[in-house]
């Protein structure tokens, strides 16, 4: 049997550009079609034998990497997560979402939407940090959600992490069309070609979008390095635009366009804005998936997420405010609001600021949506859940090149023929999904450790969780349903979240303490994370739990016919390397690569 050192050597003496199917299926279990129909039949056991898995620290954030054949160069601090941090989160939300909401649903009230909106986010940016620090792991959620939820949980999340990067990159490559488009003084579409043959919502052809998903993953290809330090001097870009719209603004506020009332639209108005605004704070995990690439995980990346998260709601709550001091709420444009409230306060210059900030946005987003897209791409085939071949990283730039072409590719073809309204069908509940699994995954970890947890005491801590769980699912079904005006169903459901979270914190026992950074008022902030993710989820309507239901049915199918078969033959797989990975004996992840 080799020696893990002398095959490394081997790994590290292949050449990065090659093509074969060994490199993308090198399992037993597709070595011949034979072979493939005897996995089909024990589909079964091997399934059930999976659903039981769990990874672990070790495995996530040490051995895996051996599956890149180069590693990732930690080249980060925590000021690069914070302006990666901000330059993921800071897109054209801001500009499009605040009028809409303020005209429909909030009206003056809503900076408080969106600081509603803005601790639900950095609830969640708490346990994200946590679990970045303890498995500091280019996969994010989907290695926290192996470890502490196993193969089944981190594959779904994998399968709408994917979605989500395909769709949510060709969104904003046509939205930069549609922002060009405004800059230069023109209609929208005008960018676009018209094409009458094709079927409505595929008809406008967007090479622009397709250019820009290319130039900004060509230079995320480059090298983490290079993408950060250009994300950084775009987001001091933004900072002065965005303060430039908020001296403007606050420039012309007049108090008299927070009268008659506050609050037009009562409570309910300002959190179905908050669930509407909650996608201005999308894209803060994508800072968790560099952890692998950070100098120091331990310190940089809660540093870097909290400095951001908090940096960012205050940002988006001032510019809320000044926009309707700057006009009253019933006469905010829903579509373009900054700009035509400057047009009628006599600064019709001021559009070509919005747009540029817009630009600014969305382009910064395309940049750390590339990096952190390919990271999740790569951890996932480094468990061979989809082809390992997409786990390779270029020994020169020391980034996976091949998973950020794939994801681009998809991306560019989705963009180039779909339009925004389609686009926006495909919802994103699958991140409100994925945050509220993370915060229960996080609350797995501290509760629970295979071994050392007793029956009893896992007993106990189920039973809290789950009433946790199902109050929270409660308190959304009831806000959105026809008895949502009467009081005594918050109580009861508030009452039954409390008691689960007050049982965690009383009578469930900590099994394990964070290495170097925790979330503190443990368990009430990961709970509460759990609870405002759900009811979040719970203002999305049928259609997108249809989606998403449909989603992730072809999800499923995907797995039972590739991603058992494969993740079981790595699992039983007789190398040393595997050998390894099942012992844990692995050298310290935190160590930087020679």
């Amino acid at each position: 049997m080799a020696t893990a050192a002398e095959g490394e050597g081997r790994e590290r003496g292949r050449r990065y550009w090659r093509w074969s199917k060994a490199d993308f299926f090198p399992e037993p279990s597709f070595a011949s079609w034979r072979s493939y129909g005897a996995a089909l039949a024990a589909t079964v056991p091997r399934l059930r034998e999976r659903v039981a898995s769990r990874s672990s620290d070790a495995v996530e954030a040490g051995t895996l990497l051996a599956e890149s054949e180069n590693p990732l160069r930690r080249c980060l601090s925590w000021v690069d997560l914070a302006f990666l941090g901000f330059g993921s989160v800071v897109g054209s939300g801001v500009f499009v979402l605040t009028g809409q909401e303020a005209r429909f649903d909030a009206g003056p009230a809503i900076p408080l939407a969106y600081a509603a909106a803005g601790f639900s986010a950095l609830l969640s940016s708490f346990c994200y940090a946590e679990l970045a620090t303890e498995i500091p792991s280019a996969g994010g959620s989907f290695s926290y959600l192996r470890v502490e939820l196993g193969d089944i949980a981190a594959f779904l999340a994998a399968g709408n992490i994917l979605l989500e990067a395909v769709v949510g990159a060709a969104g904003l490559g046509r939205s930069w069309t549609s922002y060009l488009a405004a800059l230069l003084g023109r209609d929208t579409d005008a960018l676009r070609i018209h094409v009458p043959a094709l079927a409505e919502g595929f008809n406008l052809l967007d090479p622009i979008a397709v250019v820009v998903l290319i130039s900004t993953s060509a230079v995320a290809m480059s090298g983490a390095r290079l993408t950060s330090t250009l994300n950084s001097l775009a987001s001091v870009v933004g900072i002065v635009i965005i303060a430039f719209v908020m001296a403007l603004g606050f420039s012309h506020f007049d108090a008299g366009n927070l009268a008659p009332s506050f609050f037009p639209f009562g409570a309910a108005g300002v959190f179905r804005a908050a669930g509407v605004v909650y996608w201005s704070y999308t894209g803060f995990d994508m800072v968790a998936t560099m952890a692998e690439e950070t100098k120091n995980p331990g310190r940089d990346v809660p540093l870097g997420l909290i400095s951001s998260m908090s940096a960012i709601t205050l940002v988006y709550c001032a510019m809320s405010m000044a926009l309707v001091g700057m006009q009253r709420y019933s006469e905010i444009d829903a579509n373009a609001a900054f700009s035509v409230a400057f047009s009628a306060a006599g600064m019709k210059w001021a559009r070509y600021i919005v747009a540029l900030g817009a630009l600014k946005g969305m382009t910064s987003g395309l940049l750390v949506g590339a990096l952190g897209q390919a990271r999740y791409t790569t951890q996932i085939a480094r468990t061979h859940m989809i082809p390992p071949y997409f786990a390779l990283v270029h020994p020169r730039t020391g980034t996976p090149i091949y998973a950020t072409i794939v994801v681009t590719v998809g991306a560019a073809c989705v963009a180039f023929f779909s339009s925004l309204d389609v686009l926006a069908s495909v919802s994103s509940i699958s991140t409100l999904f994925i945050f509220a699994l993370v915060a229960v995954a996080l609350l797995v970890r501290r509760y629970h450790v295979a071994g050392k947890t007793t029956a009893a005491q896992l007993r106990t801590f189920l039973a809290f969780l789950a009433l946790v769980v199902l109050s929270s699912i409660g308190l959304s079904v009831y806000y959105n349903s026809r008895y949502a005006r009467r009081w005594p169903g918050y109580v009861a459901f508030g009452a039954g979240w409390a008691a689960g979270a007050a049982g965690l914190a009383l009578c469930a026992e900590q099994q394990r303490v964070p290495k170097v950074f925790g979330v503190p008022l443990m368990p009430w902030l990961p709970a509460l994370s759990v609870a405002t993710n759900l009811f979040l989820m719970g203002s999305l309507g049928t259609m997108a739990y249809m989606r998403f239901g449909i989603c992730t049915a072809a999800m499923l199918v995907y797995y039972v016919l590739f991603g058992v078969h494969a993740t079981y033959d790595v699992a039983h797989s007789g190398d040393a390397a595997v050998d390894n990975l099942e012992l844990g004996k692995v050298a310290d992840a935190s160590t930087p690569p020679a």
